[in-house]
């Protein structure tokens, strides 16, 4: 029976040990596979493009364009480095022309598009899709645009100039498909292709509207053939692009999250757009290559993506998750092997009598310990061998069988250790008496300096360059626990001592019995509180920082957007953002702008410097959010009713108020006087947000009404944005004016909260932070629990002793179950206090190495969330389990003879 229960603690601890960390970068894959996916949801991975002439030769000669596009793309996708074959593959082929005038309903403007990830023959409604039809311009509309134009299916439409000038085309409409989706918004990873398209190219799924006083634009489907056909009228210049995606399982994502791996995704992504450019242009001629596609001359292929920005972003954020996910597995083995501890010392308390008569007779402890080595070692390799064999059964992952074999053989060495230790000499000379307190004292000074000293270098050396797991990442939290514990077992019996002194006034004996049995035990109850201490304490910091990610994601999700949606680029796009502004649904608009300065002190004439003076329409920013920081801070300086003079007013984060800033820009001195202090809550307002990014954030602060700033043209604005405020806005018709774009495309960012909170809950980071923590302290209460019954029965004879003895006295059945639960109730409330005090303390412990803001994003660092409900759940639950020991011991009690109890002559039975 000792064999198999010590062989499964070994198994559970190896396996911790040598699959932890496959496990680790397994959820890492999963994490990193969900944030491609979730980049990738409405726009490409990798986009390519190339810029393609009219034909050369001349037309007359048969061509086919789109045979030219898919070969041309399978040569693109063959160049894919073998490490990413199979998974980074060929999404679309488009071609987008501009708009031409189409002879319909009075006139109509139609941006016609070839996209090879068009809508099959089962999406469409009445007709066919477009081919190749001599000089005919086939074109296909969506529903909504058909019915919106009155056209119907062989209408002839004639084509005439408009951006794309010189056209004078026939087109024939030779179909109508039915276009769902188009909202931009999450979908799953088995989305069909074309549902993105709607979501890329909204004008395919429905017409849109223009500035005010102008007409809806449309959109149409044409063949390659039609391109070709526009392009020669035009003697225009197109562009080609091919839209890679990359689809990565959680098995194959695992290889690129450790540091090589990452290393390795990065010389893949540099290397190759280079060879995708070389097998595009395998044209060799005099002095370089000459790129055609078909019969059009080319340029040279063009490589944007926005996957490496989201890989060095995931990168950041993953090393950080690694920092919280290792308190979990190190928690979970201080919790382990303190369970192999007590039960190596309950199998020496249980043969201590019989050892010492065998070294009475002649045995040295060394063969005594030795016997004890070979007892065991059945029960380490059982355990060694189950815990190699978990560690191997989880896919995808190296285990670290070296670290296993090397847990397994600590466990295997503490029998023997603790029995030479508990009958050598010294011991069996002593015969049991308490030793001296030096020895201890040195002990417990050792284990806080080491506990000090570990948490200082990890404040200093933070987490930096730790190529997996980090040993003293992992010691820190253990040797915390030690250091709590070491402190509780000095302190708690004072308070313990006092209200047993207060109980010898009543007339009862159980309370005093008790609690002075429970203060002079107290050093003997390390172990259990150890186990107790550090389990509190791992599930109270993984719930303390699952619950400030969680909430920091949402406010960074608040704080990108800046309001209920956000248009990015607005000075640069004023018709977009017109047409945003008159959308259904939105209430009110505040213009928000940013300007990155760096200013002279008036004062001193010394710099200022680098600030980001940020612009807000005060007034209407208070009307739409009456909450905002920025707005109450404006309108209680009185910057919202304009100023006089040509000083810019403005408030500061940090500066002398009165004091001169100037500036010098294009040639022009502007003069900044601060007329007050910014409040600190001003940086962390969402209304900045989508203005200030991760550096600006961290740049000295001035904020200016926008009545101040209206010497600045919107040119000379870094950022600006459009904050967008309704409560009922049509999300669909704002991102159908406002498409995703792939990466490298022009026409400003929308942003919106639902979109980014989505996001946010979607995060797979923050699951796989969730599941390590939820395992490893599943796994760690249940060896607490063993470890507590076992420490429970080292100690029970004494307690059945003292029972005893009271029972003869008269001691009742109840008053005996009150005596066993005051007896442990201290060491509960000790346990309780410090578990709860090293958990919510470990954040503020551990300092920079712990950043969560890399985590979550947004201005500053989350603001801890504490969740009380789940930490007062976890200490009921620890009483809980003391009443029910309590219980269990009484029940053996009453079952157990006084005979069995009390021995005559026993030097402990007093």
């Amino acid at each position: 029976m000792f064999v198999v229960g010590l062989g499964v603690l070994v198994g559970v601890l190896v396996a911790v040990a040598a699959g932890g960390p496959g496990v680790v970068e397994r959820l890492g894959g999963e994490a990193l596979a969900g944030r491609f996916a979730q980049v990738q949801r409405a726009a490409p991975g990798v986009v390519h493009s190339a810029r393609i002439d009219p034909e050369d030769p001349p037309p007359g000669d048969e061509s086919d364009l789109g045979a030219d596009l898919a070969r041309y793309g399978a040569v693109i996708e063959n160049a894919v480095p073998a490490a990413l074959r199979g998974s980074l593959v060929l999404d679309s082929t488009r071609i987008a022309l501009p708009t031409v005038d189409a002879d319909v309903a009075g006139g109509a403007s139609l941006s016609l598009v070839y996209a090879s990830d068009a809508p099959g023959r089962g999406a469409y409604v009445a007709g066919r899709a477009p081919r190749a039809r001599g000089q005919v311009v086939e074109l296909a509309v969506s529903e909504r645009t058909r019915d919106a134009l009155r056209l119907r299916v062989g209408q002839r439409i004639d084509l005439r100039g408009g951006a794309l000038t010189n056209v004078q085309a026939v087109g024939r409409l030779v179909g109508v498909y039915r276009a769902e989706g188009g909202d931009g918004g999450p979908r799953g990873h088995g989305e069909r292709a074309h549902e993105r398209l709607w979501s890329e190219k909204p004008l395919l799924s429905r017409p849109l509207p223009g500035p005010a006083g102008t007409a809806p634009d449309f959109g149409a489907l044409i063949a390659p053939r039609a391109a070709e056909i526009l392009q020669n009228q035009a003697d225009a210049e197109l562009t080609v692009e091919w839209n890679m995606r990359l689809d990565l399982r959680g098995d194959e994502a695992v290889r690129f999250v450790g540091d090589s791996g990452a290393r390795d995704f990065q010389r893949l992504m540099v290397r190759y757009p280079i060879a995708a450019k070389e097998a595009f242009c395998d044209v060799e001629t005099y002095g370089g290559k000459w790129c055609v596609l078909g019969t059009h001359p080319a340029s040279e292929l063009e490589s944007d993506t926005e996957l490496t920005g989201a890989f060095e972003e995931f990168r950041g954020r993953w090393r950080e998750a690694n920092v919280v996910m290792s308190f979990a597995p190190a928690s979970l083995l201080g919790v382990g092997l303190a369970a192999v501890i007590v039960t190596s010392l309950l199998v020496v308390r249980r043969r201590l009598d019989g050892d010492r008569l065998r070294r009475a007779r002649g045995a040295s402890g060394t063969a005594l310990a030795l016997g004890r080595a070979v007892e065991s070692a059945p029960a380490a390799v059982l355990g060694a061998a189950l815990g190699c064999a978990a560690a191997a059964a989880v896919p995808g992952s190296s285990p670290a069988y070296g670290r296993g074999l090397a847990v397994a053989a600590v466990c295997w060495l503490l029998l023997p250790a603790l029995t030479w230790f508990a009958v050598r000499d010294r011991a069996v000379l002593r015969g049991g008496a308490p030793r001296g307190g030096g020895r201890r004292l040195v002990v417990e000074a050792l284990v806080l300096l080491l506990a000090l000293g570990g948490v200082l270098a990890l404040r200093a050396r933070g987490t930096e360059g730790a190529a997996g797991p980090d040993p003293l990442l992992a010691a820190v939290p253990v040797l915390l626990g030690l250091a709590t514990v070491a402190v509780l077992v000095r302190c708690y019996p004072w308070p313990v001592r006092a209200v047993a002194r207060w109980s010898a006034r009543g007339r009862g004996a159980v309370a005093l019995v008790a609690l002075s049995r429970a203060a002079k035990e107290a050093p003997a109850r390390g172990l259990a509180l150890l186990v107790l201490v550090v389990t509190l304490a791992g599930a109270v910091f993984g719930g303390l920082v699952l619950g400030t990610l969680v909430e920091g994601r949402h406010t960074a999700a608040a704080w990108r957007a800046g309001a209920d949606a956000s248009f990015l680029g607005a000075e640069r796009y004023p018709g977009t953002a017109e047409r945003l502004a008159r959308a259904r649904g939105v209430r009110t608009t505040v213009t928000v702008r940013q300007l990155r300065v760096d200013p002279v002190s008036g004062r001193d004439g010394g710099r200022y410097g680098i600030s980001s003076l940020v612009g807000v329409d005060g007034a209407k920013l208070r009307a739409a959010a009456p909450g905002s920081s920025a707005a109450r801070a404006l309108h209680d300086a009185g910057l919202t009713r304009g100023g006089s003079g040509r000083d810019i007013r403005v408030l500061a984060s940090e500066g002398h108020t009165g004091d001169l800033l100037t500036f010098t820009r294009l040639g022009k001195e502007t003069r900044l006087r601060i007329v007050g202090t910014l409040p600190q809550d001003v940086a962390r307002d969402p209304a900045l947000g989508p203005v200030r990014g991760a550096t600006t954030s961290r740049q000295h602060l001035l904020v200016a009404d926008n009545r101040d700033l209206r010497a600045f043209k919107a040119a000379e604005f870094e950022e600006s944005a459009l904050l967008l405020y309704g409560a009922r806005m049509d999300t669909e018709a704002l991102r159908s004016l406002v498409p995703r774009a792939a990466p490298g495309a022009a026409g400003g960012e929308l942003r919106i909260r639902a979109e980014e909170q989505a996001d946010a809950d979607d995060d797979r980071l923050i699951a796989a932070v969730a599941v390590a923590h939820t395992a490893c302290t599943a796994l760690a209460v249940l060896l607490a629990l063993v470890a507590l019954v076992l420490e429970l029965l080292l100690s029970a004879p004494a307690r059945g002793r003292t029972t005893a003895y009271l029972r003869t006295l008269g001691l009742g059945g109840r008053a005996a179950s009150a005596l066993h639960l005051l007896q442990l109730l201290p060491l509960v409330l000790a346990a309780v206090a410090g578990g709860v005090a090293l958990g919510l303390a470990l954040p503020s412990l551990l300092g920079p190495a712990l950043d969560l803001r890399e985590f979550t994003g947004g201005p500053t660092a989350p603001v801890r969330h504490v969740d009380v409900l789940f930490t007062a759940v976890l200490a009921a639950g620890l009483c809980l389990l003391a009443a029910a020991a309590v219980g269990v011991e009484t029940w053996l009690g009453r079952r157990r003879g006084l005979g069995a109890v009390l021995r005559l002559g026993r030097a402990d039975d007093h």
